[in-house]
């Protein structure tokens, strides 16, 4: 299963998000958007929009993070 989840910094729902990733023991690729300007486009195609985090998992995509589940 391959996990990305797209972050900036400063943003505690990215924070949470990323606890809860690791917490679970989940392998993913983390896309610091603060860092890497350049790959904003790839959530705006995925999403239409900028809103962080983005979390892909295969085809399913989630916007923002609601805690736990």
């Amino acid at each position: 299963m391959a996990v990305r989840i797209y972050t900036k910094e400063g943003c505690p729902y990215c924070a949470q998000a990323l606890k809860m990733l690791n917490e679970r023991g989940v392998e993913f690729e983390e896309i610091n958007l603060t860092r890497e300007q350049d790959r904003i486009g790839e959530i705006v195609s995925l999403t239409g929009g900028r809103k962080v985090p983005v979390i892909v998992e295969d085809n399913h995509v989630e916007v923002g993070f609601q805690g736990g589940g």
